[in-house]
């Protein structure tokens, strides 16, 4: 792994046995774990999906470069402490994952543009099998990778892409999924 990414939370046990590397018996179904309220159902949604189908979550967080040569230590500083943040956020997340789907999740922090980042990671993890977001329902419109994905993102893709409605509750989740 570059310098620009990291994978996390994984013991090589639980990585390598019945979901090693291009097993194509379960589904690994990928969250981006974004600061956006619909983040959540998209969450909610592969977690009860990967249950139910004896599968499994991976959850990428992107952090975006800051990009100012001008103040390189602070920029670096301000990365690092990034990489901190979103390594401890994907850990608490793991356990909720954990407690929702059944199995711990795999982990995924990486830094560049979200869209590059995505398509860099699915393209390389053979294991992932369906990406999964939410739309957003406020004023920015439905979020920028649901966007990119109207844009032409699932042509780049090779896997399926489920794209969870704003307005779905709880209750929609759970009869669904």
């Amino acid at each position: 792994m570059g310098e620009d990414e990291r994978e996390i939370g994984l013991d090589k046990a639980s990585s390598e046995g019945d979901w090693g590397r291009g097993s194509d018996r379960h589904r690994t179904f990928l969250v981006v774990v974004d600061d956006t309220e619909e983040m959540a159902a998209a969450l909610a949604f592969a977690c009860r999906r990967a249950r139910a189908t004896d599968g499994r979550v991976a959850l990428l967080r992107v952090i975006e470069p800051q990009g100012s040569q001008v103040f390189a230590f602070i920029d670096k500083l301000m990365s690092s402490e990034a990489w901190e943040e979103a390594e401890q956020l994907l850990q608490r997340m793991a356990a909720e994952v954990n407690r929702h789907s059944g199995h711990m999740p795999m982990l995924y922090v990486r830094e560049g543009k979200p869209v590059d980042e995505l398509l860099a990671l699915v393209g390389e993890e053979p294991t992932i099998s369906i990406l999964v977001l939410a739309a957003g329902k406020g004023k920015d419109g439905p979020g920028p990778l649901v966007s990119a994905c109207g844009a032409g993102l699932t042509n780049k893709l090779r896997v399926p892409v489920t794209i969870v409605p704003a307005g779905m509750t709880e209750e929609d989740i759970r009869r669904l999924a």
